[in-house]
């Protein structure tokens, strides 16, 4: 294996760039699944990666559970600087699924005291609290129902008539496309490879972007949704963190508000599949596409290069 078995541990480090060129060429709804899907492949692809170590460095351990065949020279040797590699990766691997298992559990905690908050109210779509502090919110649901939008009558009584239907557009927008599960992909690859946070950075805005978009074609106005989102983003910049988030904490990053105002009173992006190979945009793509493609082969090759090994090494 040699040093191609940590490749998919520093193959992350080009989320940066393309997180960046995908939210400002792409369009969001492509940049949303580009993004979710790289950083999806390379996430498990550096786990994978971190349990082979993991496996070598165990095997090296007093009194270990895995066969002392393991710690044959032959298994060693095929991990650069085993001895130090190996063990970093268990904390490392330790380190990931403890972060992991804590962003699942805040996601659990999350419904559950939304659900609490919305017990009693009739099962509308829309949910409205009589609250003067301004939120607005989405509640997804489990399976194949729709969720519900949750808003404040102070954030009804700021907005105006057509600034409500773009409020309700973008709300519906989210609940539509699922973006709740598109953010919690890239907050877990996030948290298995701490270089792939551009990445979960670069969701958290596209998937506003998608809903601003969608907002905008219902509504018929890009500059009425402009509008809203500004007024509502002025709103809630006033609310105090604990105020906020006691009851309903939102389930999606807001995104640089002013990048979003400005980028919806331009014209509407072009709707592509792909973008064309030769603009930075494509070369984005391309880039993205060929470093999860990579981070997969060496994942999967250093996977049957130590199982064969092992299996070698280990008495019949």
């Amino acid at each position: 294996m040699g040093v191609f078995v940590l490749l998919p541990l520093v193959l992350p480090l080009t989320a940066w760039p393309i997180a960046r060129l995908a939210a400002h060429r792409l369009h969001p709804r492509a940049a949303t699944r580009l993004l979710t899907g790289v950083g999806l492949v390379l996430s498990v692809c550096s786990t994978l990666c971190l349990g082979l170590l993991a496996i070598v460095g165990t095997a090296q351990l007093p009194g270990n559970p895995l066969p002392d065949a393991w710690a044959d020279p032959q298994v060693r040797a095929a991990v650069p600087r085993d001895e130090v590699v190996g063990r970093a990766a268990i904390g490392a691997l330790g380190c990931a699924a403890w972060a992991c298992a804590a962003l699942l559990l805040r996601h659990h905690r999350v419904r559950r005291r939304a659900a609490r908050a919305l017990h009693g109210l009739r099962g509308t779509t829309v949910a409205v609290l009589r609250d003067p502090v301004p939120y607005a919110r989405t509640l997804p649901a489990r399976g194949s129902r729709r969720g519900r939008i949750v808003v404040s009558t102070g954030m009804l009584a700021a907005l105006g008539p057509s600034e409500r239907r773009a409020l309700f557009a973008h709300e519906r927008a989210h609940l539509g496309a699922r973006h709740h599960r598109h953010l919690l992909l890239a907050g877990l690859a996030a948290r298995a490879n701490p270089f792939l946070r551009p990445l979960r950075t670069g969701v958290a805005y596209s998937v506003e972007r998608w809903a601003d978009e969608e907002a905008a074609a219902r509504v018929g106005d890009r500059r009425v949704t402009a509008r809203a989102v500004a007024r509502a983003a002025l709103l809630a910049g006033t609310v105090p963190a604990a105020a906020s988030g006691a009851a309903l904490p939102a389930f999606a990053a807001v995104g640089p508000v002013p990048r979003r105002v400005a980028a919806l009173l331009e014209p509407a992006p072009a709707v592509r599949r792909w973008p064309p190979t030769f603009t930075a945009a494509g070369l984005a793509a391309w880039a993205a596409a060929a470093g999860a493609a990579a981070s997969a082969m060496s994942s999967a090759g250093s996977a049957v290069t130590l199982i064969a090994l092992l299996r070698a090494a280990t008495p019949l």
